[in-house]
């Protein structure tokens, strides 16, 4: 008597390499005004600040599926102009080299406000069944829901 999986031949599939990307983020600062006669920070120091508080977190806090294989910090501070603001804003960027178990665990980095740009190291090519192309997009959905959560309870008080 034969026993068959749930799964047809199509559907089984080997286990999957780690991917391996690069991502930039990068980190905004504003100045705050000084205190009495105490001066404030700027722009370009608290942009470096907000750096340096991320990138311990990431390298502090585990995450479930992720591995930092590279925090690179050697892009310098920048000042662009902000059209809204109608003020020059500090950008302090970080390149990330991760390691991810599926493309799910990328999203989180990717559905941030900091994020510039993505680069997909390995594999070369992806091939996502139904099933797998169903869990990204969940995925994508839930982390874009809990940032316009985060968003409304900030500025909706």
């Amino acid at each position: 008597m034969d026993i068959q999986n749930e799964h047809s031949p199509a559907e089984r599939t080997a286990p999957a390499k780690p991917i391996k990307v690069k991502i930039r983020l990068d980190f905004k600062g504003t100045s705050k005004p000084g205190r009495f006669l105490f001066g404030g920070k700027s722009q370009e120091k608290s942009a470096e600040d907000n750096r340096e508080q991320q990138v311990a977190l990431f390298r502090n806090i585990p995450m479930q599926g992720i591995y930092i294989e590279d925090i690179d910090l050697s892009v310098d501070v920048f000042t662009v102009f902000d059209d809204v603001s109608n003020n020059e804003v500090a950008y302090a960027p970080v390149t990330l080299t991760i390691c991810a178990d599926t493309l799910e665990d990328v999203v989180q980095f990717i559905t941030r406000k900091e994020f510039r740009k993505i680069e997909i190291i390995e594999p070369r090519n992806f091939s996502l069944s139904k099933h797998d192309t169903e869990k990204l997009f969940f995925q994508i959905h839930r982390q874009l829901k809990e940032h316009i959560n985060n968003l409304e309870r900030q500025y909706l008080k």
